[in-house]
């Protein structure tokens, strides 16, 4: 081709990148659900651009069990220990909500001194869930030592839950009516001198360590804010709406057991971003022994456990020897008792927010249908939203926030 020859170029040729040109696109990558800081079997699939984190899908149910399917066939005693089995951090407080379900559909009413056990020990399980959580979140975004540290205090709260109820974890100590067993009085004095000596000294020195830290509020400042009107949107609940600025608390709120005998602050974020839902759990803790304290200097003595024995056998030693006391003692631990036909919700603020329980009766001793409100789905399904324009080294910091289990997520 001479230089005076002139070249036509189609549409088609100057749609064609250049010699050495890529075409640059978003690709896509798996987070989990085989990743340690996935809080579990998370999956998350992300579209990046770069490093820029342009969509976030999350999937979930990959821990499901049908635990409220398995209760349509359990009578309802039976069914407790699946709550153990749901937010497995917090295995007492997922009782709680349960236990208050079945009460308010019987009308029965529990003894004084069982209510400021439930409360006392659902903060005692606040506190444990927090040593996890808070503990996580630093070690995901690059710490050690602070971690350990809680690791060793969780350690002690869950000493305490073997010496109450005889398991560490899946306590089964919330029952219709109170409480399973009443705890020793040492028990009880160990827990205060805990409180008093143990738990400030290195939970204070491991947060010592992380709050002013330069990096690891490089890490987590400014990083998913979320407004109070997009975390009313989404339904978020527990720190997660608290650190928006909504001092929305279920103990203040709805108080249920002792809860308004109690005297507690709600904290709240300024900023509703990471670190300002870490600092809520932070001051949370210190609450939570605030509330503990009182539960221990205000305690009644009396039973544990409700006195109607249609629903509560009685202990060892206290049957009578009749043989149709026997008998109906015996159906009772067999069959379970009846719950009348009736329907009911009931909200508990656990750890992570408000987990709740939608209970039908059709009256006899299963429950018809269990429902069950986790708090984790409605903080998950707005990973896209917080997510998004964020790096994907975030993404760590973002779920650590959220303090997810998937036992209770996926149930």
């Amino acid at each position: 081709m001479s230089a005076t020859d002139e070249i036509t170029l189609t549409g088609a040729d100057l749609a064609k990148p250049a010699a050495g040109d890529v075409d640059i696109a978003n690709y896509t990558i798996n987070f989990g659900p085989q990743h340690p800081a996935a809080h579990g079997v998370l999956r998350l699939i992300l579209e990046l651009d770069g490093e820029i984190i342009e969509r976030v899908d999350p999937h979930v149910g990959l821990l499901h069990r049908g635990t409220e399917k398995l209760c349509e066939y359990k009578t309802y005693l039976q069914a407790l220990p699946y709550m153990d089995r749901l937010d497995y951090c917090s295995p007492m407080c997922m009782e709680h909500s349960y236990v208050l379900a079945i009460e308010k559909l019987l009308g029965l009413e529990v003894p004084l001194r069982a209510q400021y056990l439930r409360v006392f020990f659902a903060e005692l399980t606040r506190i444990s869930n927090h040593m996890l959580n808070l503990g996580a979140h630093v070690m995901d975004v690059g710490a050690m030592t602070p971690n350990l540290w809680l690791f060793e205090l969780r350690e002690d709260t869950l000493n305490f839950y073997e010496r109450a109820s005889g398991a560490r974890m899946h306590a089964a100590y919330f029952r219709p009516g109170g409480v399973h067993q009443d705890v020793p009085l040492k028990l009880l004095t160990d827990i205060a001198d805990w409180l008093d000596t143990r738990l400030p000294r290195l939970f204070e020195d491991a947060m010592s360590l992380v709050v002013d830290n330069r990096i690891f509020k490089q890490r987590n400042v400014d990083i998913a804010y979320v407004s109070k009107e997009d975390a009313l949107a989404w339904g978020f609940s527990g720190p997660m709406i608290r650190a928006a600025g909504l001092p929305w608390d279920l103990r203040k709120s709805q108080p249920y057991d002792v809860y308004d005998r109690m005297n507690f602050d709600i904290p709240v974020g300024t900023k509703s971003d990471c670190y300002d839902r870490f600092m809520v759990r932070v001051e949370e803790v210190r609450q939570s022994a605030r509330i503990m304290r009182q539960c221990l200097n205000e305690m009644p003595e009396g039973p544990v456990a409700s006195l109607d024995r249609k629903v509560v056998p009685p202990k060892r030693g206290e049957m009578k020897q009749s043989m149709e006391a026997l008998i109906h003692h015996f159906k009772l631990y067999t069959e379970g008792f009846h719950v009348p036909a009736g329907e009911v919700y009931v909200a508990t603020e656990s750890p992570k927010g408000e987990f709740g329980i939608y209970l039908v009766s059709d009256g006899t001793n299963k429950p018809y249908r269990v429902k069950i409100r986790p708090t984790a789905f409605s903080h998950l399904q707005a990973m896209d939203f917080m997510c998004k324009g964020h790096m994907l080294a975030d993404v760590t910091a973002i779920l650590g926030a959220i303090d997810v289990v998937f036992g209770e997520c996926d149930r």
